[in-house]
């Protein structure tokens, strides 16, 4: 396949105008084969890679089905967004186990798969577990009912269970005081992440230092920056190897803060991500979070209980449009963050990420305004 007439999205960041090549679901650097389309000026941008969702269309990661699995990745790479990592939320221990088996043989079976079949779905990269090893008093829309200390035996049974899918584990090491030891046990084996944490600057730190290397959704569920005590943010920008989760889906974070962020912590290490309920997609109404109520009106989603925000009903394009149009965030940024810088977090930056010889032909097709023209997933028109 031949694409001409395109603005191609370039590993240096940039546009440049050109022809994309596709042979055999992989970009290439020249091909006389296949058949030629017109990009009619389009941007063309590597597929979307979201790190941080739960789901879409009325289904959740944590409904434990293949069936769910499947009707995430259908939505997901109908919007441009062609690879996953779903976050659990907090539950029972045999029951996120069963969560996490579910998805490897999900994986297994995807592999399986002929092209034209995968084609149709995002493909399945990782799982970031966002809980059960977080901060009561952070807590958001997690149930309390299920939070547990951080343990290396049930982070490895996790392991086990997802066959090497979770790429991410969360912990809040304020509550936790073995958290160091915790981080160098596991850190070769599982990024560790900060989540639904509540600690300081020097507990943050101290748990970069001992080899965290990555922050949940940033800004939320966590303590706010104050120039005497810049907690968990001010933790993240002082740690040159941290990635930052950040949602932009104009409801979570105020666009100043957004700015602020991509200035102090540094555009390669943002990941925007869509921490996207089982409502995006679908009209108002109440939906359930972790087993907990759920109300949504336009893409604003809070528990029914007390009114704190519940995930988003934004997918990760919306995201991104959102981040550019309405945030002041560059275009070639905001696509970084949401393709290569993603791709590093989950190891994958070998195969995805980039329009780039040799990976995976992922490719989304934009217009002027940012409305998605084609979606392209492993070198099919969808």
């Amino acid at each position: 396949m031949i694409i001409k007439n395109v603005q191609i999205f370039t590993e240096e960041k940039t546009f440049v105008k050109g022809d994309i090549f596709i042979e055999n679901g992989l970009f290439v650097d020249h091909s006389e084969t296949g058949p030629e389309m017109d990009g009619k000026g389009c941007y063309a941008i590597p597929g979307l890679i979201d790190l941080h969702l739960h789901g879409c269309m009325g289904f959740d990661f944590c409904d434990g089905s293949v069936e769910a699995i499947e009707k995430i990745a259908e939505y997901e790479a109908s919007v441009g967004v062609t690879g996953i990592a779903p976050a659990t939320m907090t539950l029972p221990v045999e029951e996120l186990e069963q969560i996490l088996s579910t998805a490897a043989a999900y994986k297994k079976e995807s592999l399986n798969q002929h092209s034209e079949e995968n084609s149709k779905r995002a493909d399945l990269l990782g799982i970031n577990m966002e809980g059960p090893f977080i901060s009561r008093v952070k807590k958001g829309a997690q149930n309390p009912d299920y939070i547990l200390p951080c343990s290396k035996e049930i982070s490895q049974r996790f392991l086990d269970a997802s066959e090497g899918l979770v790429k991410f584990i969360g912990i809040a090491p304020e509550d936790n005081p073995d958290f160091e030891d915790f981080i160098c046990q596991m850190k070769d084996k599982v990024n560790i992440s900060l989540a639904h944490t509540n600690a300081d600057y020097d507990t943050a730190m101290a748990a970069f230092h001992a080899g965290a290397n990555h922050a949940v959704h940033l800004y939320n569920a966590m303590p706010p920056f104050s120039h005497r005590a810049p907690g968990v943010i001010g933790a993240v920008a002082d740690s040159s190897h941290v990635y930052a989760e950040i949602i932009c889906d104009g409801v979570h974070i105020h666009p100043s803060a957004v700015r602020g962020a991509f200035s102090m912590i540094g555009a390669d290490r943002m990941v925007l991500i869509s921490d996207s309920m089982r409502a995006t997609g679908m009209p108002d109404g109440r939906y359930s979070l972790g087993g907990l109520d759920v109300d949504v009106k336009g893409n604003r989603a809070t528990l029914a209980s007390d009114g704190a925000l519940a995930g988003s009903a934004t997918n990760l394009m919306d995201c991104m449009r959102t981040a550019v149009q309405e945030m002041g965030i560059p275009l070639e940024t905001a696509v970084a963050c949401a393709t290569i810088n993603p791709a590093v977090c989950l190891g994958v930056d070998r195969q995805y990420g980039s329009i780039s010889a040799g990976k995976q032909a992922d490719l989304v097709l934009l217009d002027k305004d940012l409305k998605v023209i084609q979606v392209i997933k492993s070198g099919i028109l969808r």
